[in-house]
């Protein structure tokens, strides 16, 4: 499967290359459903998808996807991504996904913000199984400005290394604010 080379891409592809079938994960934004079919598929039919949104537009959106094509492995709630661990235990989620900042084709106005998205982080690190990946995505500018990106960054650089591994990725030669990668590994 060919991959775009932005921060969704990269995302995608480091995703795919770790979660197999059988496998829990969470979309922490789901946005329109993209991350939440394509884990769906990811994990198959013997496993299953988490996904939040806080919009009930991206609810009705990522329900629609999936209804389409028929992914039943998956379920949407309309709640904030920092209250995911009222829907999984510690260390049971092999893979999580964030695209912080607006809805794609949604209000700019409505926007993750940096104080819930790192209490995600958090509460998601602390699902993640030995070896599990997370994924963020981190879009800024325009109206969500830079508090969100510097907020979670500055969270980042807290981490345990002996506990994770934390990668940052950015189109340095892109300009109006490309979207900044990160990928976590838990180590087994």
């Amino acid at each position: 499967m060919d991959y775009a080379f932005n921060a969704l891409g990269l995302s995608h592809k480091f995703m795919s290359e770790r979660i197999k079938p059988g496998s829990v994960c969470i979309d922490g934004t789901a946005g329109r459903g993209r991350d939440t079919l394509f884990l769906s598929r990811l994990v198959g039919e013997n496993g299953r998808v988490i996904a939040f949104d806080i919009q009930e537009e991206a609810v009705e959106s990522t329900r629609a996807l999936l209804s389409e094509n028929d992914a039943k492995n998956a379920e949407v709630h309309l709640c904030c991504h920092s209250k995911m661990d009222e829907f999984a235990n510690a260390e049971s989620i092999d893979g999580i996904m964030f695209n912080f900042g607006w809805l794609p084709g949604g209000d700019h106005k409505a926007f993750s913000k940096g104080e819930t998205s790192v209490a995600a982080i958090k509460k998601g690190l602390s699902l993640l199984k030995p070896g599990g990946v997370m994924t963020l995505c981190l879009y800024y500018g325009k109206e969500n400005g830079t508090e969100e990106r510097d907020t979670v960054l500055n969270h980042l650089k807290e981490i345990d290394s002996k506990a994770y591994s934390v990668f940052l990725g950015n189109f340095i030669n892109r300009t109006s604010c490309p979207p900044m990668i990160v990928l976590i590994e838990k180590h087994p």
